[in-house]
Formats: C-alpha cells, structure tokens, sequence
C-alpha cells in the first residue's frame, strides 16, 4: 500500500476509532471490485463488498472516502477512484539518447487516471485495427484514449464518422474544408462527400509490450 493511503487510513482510525487493518482491508476490497469489473460498485454493492448490513453504514463509509479524496462522485453521482486507483512511483527520468549516469530517486507518486483522463465522463478507449496511423506511433493492437468533449483543433488526432465509416486520422481543416489525413503514406487522405461527424479526439495511446 502506498505511504499517502496509509496516511487516509490512518486519519480514519484516528477520527473514528475504527482499526487501521479493518479499514485498509475495505478499501483494498474496494480496490479489488475495480480492478476486476472495470467499474466501481454501487452503494448496495459496496455493502455487499465491506460487510455493512444497512445503505447507512456504505452511504457513510463512502462519503468519508470522499471526504478524504479516496474516491469522488461524478455528474451523475457514479462512484470514481482517486487516490485509490493505481498509483505508480515516479522515480526520476531516464536518458533516451546517449547513455548517462542515473539515480533512482522517488519524485512522487502518479495515478495513471489522472495523467491520461481528463473528463472522466466524457472519455472512452477504442482498439486500433490498421496501419494508416503508424507515422504517428499509432500501430495495430495499441488502445486510444478518445475525449469526446474535447473541441477537436487543426492537426488534432481524431474519431470521425466519415460518409458512414469510421476512421482515425488528422484533422486537417482549412476554412470550411475539412480533410482527414492519414500519417501513412501508402493511405490517402479522406475528404467527405456527405456527412462527417467528430466522435472525439485522441488523448494518449496505451501499448502493453
């Protein structure tokens, strides 16, 4: 468990009496649901999880999660992870050119959530299936993290609906002319005839090795 989450179980134990190991195991429960499902549970789920026998008790376990920055609600009052989400150690940076002497020092500590997502309710991943993006890095297999409300700009990466197919492609927008364009040359670029809609813009690109 890393230190700052031990530091919000331990004000917990502190403000309410509850035992240090009790309230770490909940939460690692919590993290576990996650993990697995991909989504966080509901209020009578989170009973489920921890053991509470009333809505009460999870309302008021889960508002003091919120309250210590553990956890949030959205819009639409859906539970979302904050410091209970994945967190990786920063260690520094590494020299990508010529070698160079390194030292492993701790930084700080990063929530994957927070540095790829922006608006969680707005932010969905596509796989990538071609090779017309390839120039830019973007290669078959790989996942798209895709704002859609993010206002698409001139030379963004965009999700479009194209005369009723999808593609992925730069946006290329010269007044009112709008050209997709693909970063491989053995593609073309795609103006539309009919109908183009922007599903969203692409934000990151997530590669497992």
């Amino acid at each position: 468990m890393l230190d700052s989450e031990r530091s919000f179980t331990y004000t917990i134990f502190m403000e309410d009496g509850m035992q240090d190991s009790i309230l770490r195991s909940r939460i690692d429960e919590l993290k576990n649901f996650y993990r697995s499902q991909g989504r966080m549970p509901s209020l009578s789920e989170v009973g489920e999880i921890v053991g509470f026998r009333s809505k009460n008790a999870s309302h008021k376990f889960i508002n003091k999660l919120i309250k210590l920055n553990i956890l949030e609600r959205d819009a639409k009052g859906r539970l979302i992870p904050k410091s209970m989400a994945a967190s990786l150690r920063v260690l520094g940076t590494v020299e990508a050119g010529f070698p160079a002497a390194a030292e492993q020092m701790l930084a700080d500590t990063l929530c994957l959530d927070d540095l790829l997502v922006r608006h969680p309710d707005s932010t969905f991943m596509l796989q990538v299936s071609g090779e017309s993006m390839s120039g830019a890095g973007i290669l078959p297999g790989d996942m798209v993290i895709v704002d859609k409300d993010r206002g698409p700009k001139q030379g963004d990466i965009v999700i479009a609906e194209v005369d009723g197919d999808w593609t992925m492609k730069y946006l290329e927008k010269q007044g009112d002319d709008i050209t997709l364009l693909p970063a491989n040359p053995a593609f073309s670029p795609i103006r539309p005839l009919r109908e183009l809609k922007i599903a969203g813009v692409v934000t990151a690109v997530i590669r497992k090795y």
